[in-house]
C-alpha cells in the first residue's frame, strides 16, 4: 500500500527542481505525493512535467515585511496537514519550507530535510531541530548537524538534463560556451561573461576558430546581452530563461556559472568542466564552499567576482579552447563527482522515515 507524502519545495529553481525530481521518483513507486510550493509566479515555469497535485502555502521570504503573510501561511499549512494526514514530509530548504515543517511538527508528521549546499542555510539550520533525518549533498556538511542522522545522497537534478541532443545551429568545430547565473540570471556574471566572450571571439578569430555562446541571462539583462553579442558579431543563443537546459549542456564544451548547488550537480551529471563565480552575498558564503569542493577535485576553476577581470576570464577560456586534452581531463573529473541516483537515495530515506 502506498504512502501519503508531501514534498515542500519552491522559492527558487535551485530548491524546486530537486524537490520535483524526488516527488516524481516517489510517485513512480505508487505513493500519493503532493507538492507544496509558496505559490509565487516564478514557480509556475518549473512545474512543467509534474502532473500531480500542488498546494500553494503562501510562504514568503523571511522578513518583518512578510510577518503576517507567513503567519497566515503557517495556519494554512497546519489546516491542510490535518486534512491530508501525510505519513511524512520532505522539505528542500529556503523560506518555502518553514511553514510546512513547523506545521508538520505540530501535527506529529515525521520530517526529512534535504540540504543542497556544503554549508547549511538558515532555514535548514533552524528546521533540523524538527527533523528525523537530513539528506546532504556534500560529505563535509554532516559536521553541521551533530547528533542528527545524516545521509549522503547528493543533490537530485531534473531527469531531462541528460541524454539530450546538442543545438544544431552550433557551427561544427566551434568552441562552445554556456553561461548561466541560475534560473533568475545574475547581472554581474552576465556583465563579466559578455565582455570576456566578446574578447574571446576576437582571439579565436585570429586563430581561424569560431565561438558559439549559449547564455541564460534572466529577464532584466536579456536585451542588453543580445545587443552586445550582435554588435561584436558573436554567434549566440540568448534566452532570459533557457527551457532546454539539457540541450544547452549537451552543446557546451565548457560552462561559466554561479556555484549554486543545483548548477554544480547538473555540471557533474552532464560531465561539463566549468568556471564558477560564486555569489559573494550568498548566506555563509556557501557558494564559495560549493565551488571550492569542485575546484579541489580539479573539475572546475573558481573566480572571485570582485577580483575577476573580463580579460582574465577570456584568457582562461582561450587556454581551454586550445588545450582539448586539459578540457577532457576536467570533464572526466567532473563526471566522477556526479551522483546520478540522488533522487532514488532521497526517496529511499523518506520511505524509511515514513515507515518507522
Amino acid at each position: 500500500m502506498g504512502l501519503k507524502l508531501i514534498v515542500a519545495c519552491g522559492g527558487t529553481g535551485g530548491h524546486s527542481f530537486p524537490g520535483l525530481a524526488v516527488a516524481s521518483e516517489l510517485a513512480s513507486r505508487g505513493h500519493d505525493v503532493t507538492v507544496w510550493m509558496s505559490g509565487r509566479d516564478v514557480e509556475s515555469r518549473v512545474l512543467k512535467g509534474w502532473t500531480g497535485p500542488v498546494f500553494a502555502t503562501g510562504a514568503r521570504p523571511l522578513s518583518m515585511k512578510y510577518f503576517f503573510s507567513n503567519l497566515r501561511a503557517l495556519w494554512r499549512c497546519r489546516r491542510e496537514m490535518r486534512r491530508q494526514k501525510p505519513d511524512a514530509l520532505l522539505a528542500m530548504g529556503s523560506y518555502s519550507s518553514l511553514p510546512p515543517v513547523i506545521a508538520a511538527s505540530r501535527c506529529k508528521v515525521p520530517v526529512v530535510l534535504h540540504e543542497a549546499n556544503t554549508v547549511p542555510g538558515r532555514a535548514i539550520d533552524f528546521l533540523s531541530h524538527f527533523a528525523r533525518a537530513v539528506a546532504i549533498s556534500f560529505e563535509r556538511t554532516a559536521e553541521h548537524f551533530p547528533g542528527k542522522e545524516t545521509v549522503l545522497t547528493g543533490l537530485p537534478v531534473r531527469a531531462d538534463i541528460v541524454g539530450q541532443p546538442p543545438f544544431e545551429e552550433a557551427p561544427a568545430g566551434s568552441f562552445r560556451v554556456f553561461v548561466t547565473g541560475g534560473s533568475q540570471g545574475a547581472h554581474r556574471v552576465n556583465e563579466l561573461a559578455t565582455k570576456a566572450l566578446v574578447m574571446l571571439n576576437r582571439d579565436l578569430a585570429t586563430r581561424g576558430r569560431k565561438l558559439y555562446v549559449i547564455h541564460q541571462t534572466g529577464v532584466k539583462d536579456e536585451a542588453e546581452v543580445v545587443q552586445a553579442y550582435a554588435a561584436a558579431g558573436v554567434l549566440a543563443r540568448v534566452q532570459a530563461f533557457e527551457h532546454e537546459m539539457g540541450r544547452a549542456f549537451a552543446t557546451a564544451d565548457i560552462v561559466v556559472a554561479r556555484a549554486g548547488a543545483s548548477t554544480c550537480f547538473e555540471l557533474a551529471l552532464t560531465g561539463k568542466p566549468a568556471f564558477l563565480i560564486p555569489l559573494p552575498s550568498a548566506l555563509r558564503n556557501h557558494q564559495h564552499y560549493n565551488a571550492a569542493a569542485f575546484a579541489a577535485k580539479q573539475a572546475a576553476a573558481e573566480g572571485r567576482q570582485d577580483e575577476l577581470a573580463p580579460r582574465a576570464l577570456a584568457n582562461w577560456l582561450l587556454h581551454k579552447a586550445e588545450n582539448r586534452y586539459s578540457l577532457a581531463e576536467m570533464a572526466q573529473r567532473m563526471s566522477a563527482m556526479g551522483m546520478p541516483d540522488a533522487a532514488v537515495q532521497v526517496a529511499d530515506l523518506v520511505e524509511r522515515v515514513a515507515k518507522r
